[in-house]
């Protein structure tokens, strides 16, 4: 069984275009299936963006991708069939570390459609997604050996169908992208981190925990470039955040927050007293 992706292997003009375009680098970074070649391609365009060699003024304009490109393996399963495991075991650690290794790469994809989607903004916006890019790429990198150290590879376990879903529903619009992405999505594990990490050195996996730290404080910085972007847009277009913030997830989310919130390490990613307040309000609502 092959391979697949929206688009399928890149072209000729593609390759070129990935060579010279930061959008199109971006794009070959999310259509690429192999997993390697996914990681190589990232690494390659952050390391050409931060050397001037790739242009952001040209290209053709973002198409559709309903699909990242992905390996064969892992199976993609509804969220409920994700295998949960005890930590007392490496299998058990594993496919924790598998599902997070899954929620990265997954990350690099929404990293880099965040920078081959939205066109004409700043330069320092894209600096700070090519950024967040190479950072999900090596977290990815971190966890990958956790599991080969414990016995394991990437696709040794079903993973998540559906993270992509809100990149095709935030397509239309970077307002909407920066709130509910780095905003919601990835504001989750600021929430969650801590807990695991407490668990896996329980178990005396004191290693993955200290990968977990890395990507926790990594983590925080990239849900404050969402939480900056947004302001941005925010002004750009004369709305108050808080109140635009709050009909978003109304909109969106309704039913679907959970805490309880690190309020601590939210406020640190550009979470203001209004907004958290409104995530509690949503989450008692859900309740």
């Amino acid at each position: 069984m092959p391979d697949t992706s929206a688009a399928g292997a890149p072209d000729a003009a593609s390759e070129h275009d990935a060579e010279r375009s930061l959008f199109g680098a971006a794009k070959a970074c999310i259509l690429a299936c192999a997993v390697e070649e996914k990681l190589k391609r990232s690494a390659l365009a952050a390391r050409a963006w931060r050397a001037g060699v790739l242009d952001h003024d040209v290209g053709p304009p973002p198409e559709s991708i309903p699909s990242p490109g992905h390996p064969e393996r892992p199976r993609l399963v509804a969220p409920r069939e994700v295998p949960r495991r005890r930590l007392g075991t490496p299998e058990g650690r594993a496919a924790l570390i598998h599902a997070l290794a899954h929620i990265e790469l997954n990350a690099v994809n929404l990293a880099w459609d965040a920078v081959y989607r939205f066109r004409h903004l700043p330069r320092a916006y894209y600096d700070d997604w090519v950024r967040v890019a190479d950072e999900e790429t090596r977290h990815f990198g971190l966890l990958r050996k956790r599991l080969r150290v414990l016995g394991f590879d990437y696709g040794d376990f079903p993973a998540h169908r559906g993270l992509w879903e809100m990149a095709v529903k935030t397509a239309d619009d970077v307002l909407v992208r920066m709130a509910l992405v780095p905003r919601v999505l990835e504001a989750r594990g600021l929430d969650v981190t801590p807990g695991m990490v407490e668990r896996l050195e329980a178990a005396g996996d004191y290693e993955t925990a200290g990968v977990l730290e890395i990507i926790h404080r990594d983590e925080k910085g990239h849900v404050a470039v969402g939480s900056h972007w947004y302001r941005y847009c925010c002004e750009q277009r004369g709305l108050d955040s808080a109140a635009t913030f709050r009909d978003l997830l109304n909109r969106h989310m309704k039913g679907r927050i959970k805490g309880p919130f690190a309020e601590a390490a939210r406020r640190e990613a550009g979470f203001t007293a209004e907004e958290l307040t409104d995530l509690r309000a949503l989450e008692a609502g859900a309740e």
